[in-house]
């Protein structure tokens, strides 16, 4: 079968695509941005890509008119606090006028649980992108699924950082609203069993995991599953905006999608029915079962895509490459070279940089560095990096974005999305058997000058250590 995949390097496109490969069908991947496709090559080599971007103008002839099934797994929740829900409505109108020109037969749309009359914004136009939908030239499914929970996913990631470092927390009344987690794993289990299935056509089904949860009883048994004790106290005077900076410098959220989840979370969400449970006879997982299997992926390094990789500068809107080339007049640059040894080597310690690794000199002064970035509204160092030695364009590495990570050309380049005076970029380069690491900085007017000349008795101390001890291959 010939399967459009939209959103296909989002965290549930990245997920399902190996699936509909493994199952046999042709699979054509539209993503806004090929460069920051980050799949392997021997996947790529099995799928068709194309750059659409589905809040533009539609071009004619821009997907094969032998479509016959089309996913809809397009969001822009974490993209905006306000006008999300009309870049959303936008999205799903241009997608029915794209499958106008084609012969697809049937889309399935994962949508979120609506049970109430008064929704959240992110549920409310998770609805309206339905309704729209209904309206195209196909027979719609839509899937409407609660929290979802694996590794990598927004919803297992926060509750994580929430666990994991705040042994006593104080929290807002919603954390007692009800909901009914699922496991990615059901996730991708539903979203392929209605594939060419006639009885889902132009219906729209809730998909859930079998246990009705507080947002308090998933913390807690969480840290059940992981083998310690958290104590939580519920207060009433927290107000949805001092929610979302809790949120935000407790976890790696950012904090635009703190705040729409902050306004979700007031809703409960529970599934209504168990009809495509019970017609595709699917037993989904608890939700203490999903905990223990995302940490067996995660144990394994097998995470496949995190809700983290998402671009959060709106710079990328228009892609990477427009910062790829790194420019050489009007800025201020700190450059570093030293013979080596073992080139493989040195490549593997520069493809560990980051997350975990941390970055091989002053990781207390990066830590710190981290903490401001965070206290003035940007990223801050605890995303992390999605896997331990492996990079693709477009990963999120700390407060880095992936601009080209080219293992064969021995080059990776990194563009700094933390709050600057200017803008910044990090090169490692390997040539000859000699390492080359350049940190260049574009200033922005004299505020920028000042901020970098204020960091030049860090970075001689950082640069040089950080080559140094990337040079080093022993034992």
């Amino acid at each position: 079968m010939k399967i459009l995949l939209t959103g296909a390097n989002g965290y549930i496109g990245m997920r399902l695509l190996p699936q509909l490969l493994e199952d046999g069908h042709e699979v054509v991947c539209t993503v806004r941005d090929e460069a920051r496709f980050s799949i392997t090559e021997e996947m790529r080599a099995q799928i068709e890509v194309l750059e659409v971007d589905f809040l533009r103008e539609v071009a004619p002839k821009k997907i094969p008119n032998d479509i016959e099934v089309a996913y809809f797994l397009i969001h822009s929740m974490s993209a905006s606090t306000g006008d999300f829900s009309e870049m959303e409505a936008k999205t799903a109108r241009n997608f029915n006028k794209y499958m106008s020109q084609t012969h697809v037969k049937q889309v399935v749309y994962l949508s979120g649980i609506v049970n109430e009359d008064k929704l959240s914004k992110h549920l409310e136009s998770r609805k309206n992108v339905e309704n729209i939908l209904y309206e195209g030239p196909f027979a719609l499914t839509v899937l409407r699924a609660g929290i979802i929970v694996g590794s990598g996913s927004s919803s297992f990631e926060i509750i994580r950082d929430l666990c994991e470092k705040l042994p006593v927390m104080i929290t807002p009344k919603w954390v007692l609203t009800k909901t009914q987690p699922i496991a990615i794993r059901d996730i991708i289990a539903f979203l392929t069993g209605v594939l060419g299935n006639e009885a889902t056509y132009n219906d729209s089904f809730d998909i859930a995991g079998p246990d009705v949860l507080s947002y308090k009883d998933m913390l807690e048994q969480y840290a059940e599953v992981r083998g310690f004790k958290n104590y939580i106290y519920t207060v009433p005077v927290m107000t949805p905006k001092l929610s979302s900076y809790w949120l935000y410098f407790v976890t790696s959220t950012s904090y635009k999608l703190a705040m729409n989840l902050v306004d979700s979370m007031k809703i409960e969400v529970i599934a209504k029915d168990q009809r495509l449970q019970e017609l595709l006879q699917i037993k989904p997982h608890t939700y203490k079962q999903a905990i223990d299997l995302a940490f067996k992926k995660i144990e394994q390094n097998l995470v496949i895509s995190s809700w983290k990789d998402s671009m959060v500068s709106g710079r990328f809107k228009k892609g990477l490459e427009k910062y790829i080339q790194v420019p050489q007049y009007g800025v201020l640059t700190d450059k570093q070279k030293l013979k080596i040894k073992n080139p493989d080597r040195v490549l593997e310690n520069v493809w560990k940089i980051g997350g975990e690794t941390g970055w091989y000199y002053g990781n207390w002064l990066w830590k710190i560095r981290g903490l401001l970035d965070k206290f003035s509204g940007g990223v801050g160092l605890r995303r992390g990096r999605t896997h331990p030695d492996k990079l693709f364009a477009g990963d999120s590495l700390d407060f880095w974005r992936v601009l080209l990570a080219d293992k064969d050309d021995k080059r990776l380049l990194l563009f700094a999305e933390m709050k600057l005076p200017g803008e910044a970029w990090l090169e490692f380069k390997i040539e000859n058997s000699v390492l080359y690491q350049t940190a260049t900085f574009r200033p922005r007017g004299l505020r920028g000058r000042l901020y970098w000349y204020s960091l030049l008795p860090f970075h001689y101390f950082i640069f040089g250590g950080m080559i140094r001890n990337i040079a080093n291959t022993k034992e």
